[in-house]
């Protein structure tokens, strides 16, 4: 019974994205008849030629591939560094930088729209590639994920390093960060998808099109064709490939960093 059900939440979370792909190789005539098709009477390709036009698609591609990389290193970086240092070192106001932190995780991200655009605009990086990626760098959630996983760390080999003559240093860098590789790949993988679905900041601080990320270049092709469904569906077509394949490729550390963080919560 157990998998019964399970197959069948499957089939309903998978069932609109093989109905957008369906719809990507119909005619624009046929969502027109009713009741609707489910598959195309006769597939073309077409509509991929013309999305793929429509969106420049090879530099769309490249400006979210260099948004979500450099913000995943930067997260990753920042957050196992941050979280490090609350979960191992002593120093004044620890405690209450911490809870700061965590009350910050309260306040929702459109607050901080405006302040985030005017110092943006006053470094002069609207519509460049540090304004983008600059103040994502650092992720509240990130860090706190991080914190926890050197919590539950035991501290024996890093003690035995430190008779050795190690720093903290050397101790985060070749002993701590190594032991929590899988939350590490974990906390890469969904850094890397928040920011390929990232829109109300691209939407803001870029102008151009040769700025242009996914999740704006597909609202704007979703106005430029509001009537043709399968163009639109063409285009999120195209721009879910790429993250779909990334994320086949990182399943197995995906699910390896969620087996390693539930182990040591049941120790």
């Amino acid at each position: 019974m157990r998998r019964v059900l399970l197959g069948a939440l499957g089939v309903v979370m998978v069932a609109p994205f093989l109905y957008m792909m369906s719809v990507s190789f119909m005619g624009e005539g046929e969502l027109l008849r009713w009741p609707p098709a489910l598959l195309p009477a006769s597939p073309t390709t077409g509509n991929y030629a013309a999305a793929f036009q429509a969106l420049s698609y090879t530099r769309v591609l490249l400006n979210t591939a260099i948004l979500a990389g450099c913000v995943m290193v930067g997260q990753v970086l920042t957050s196992a560094a941050a979280g490090y240092a609350f979960a191992r070192m002593r120093f004044p106001g620890r405690d209450r930088i911490w809870t700061s932190l965590l009350a910050m995780l309260a306040i929702p991200a459109i607050v901080l729209l405006i302040p985030r655009y005017l110092i943006i605009d006053a470094l002069g990086w609207v519509d460049t590639y540090p304004g983008l990626i600059s103040t994502e760098l650092v992720s509240v959630w990130g860090i706190f994920l991080m914190r926890q996983t050197f919590v539950m760390l035991p501290r024996d080999v890093e003690d035995a390093a430190r008779l050795d003559g190690a720093g903290e240093w050397t101790l985060f860098w070749r002993v701590a960060l190594p032991l929590v590789r899988p939350a590490a790949l974990a906390l890469a993988l969904l850094a890397f998808l928040d920011q390929w679905r990232s829109f109300l900041w691209p939407l803001v601080i870029t102008s151009s099109r040769t700025m242009q990320v996914a999740e704006v270049a597909l609202a704007r092709v979703h106005t430029a064709y509001a009537g043709n469904w399968p163009y639109q569906m063409a285009a999120a077509v195209l721009l879910t490939v790429p993250v779909f394949l990334v994320c086949v490729c990182a399943l197995r550390y995906m699910m390896s960093g969620t087996c390693f963080t539930g182990a040591r919560v049941r120790l």
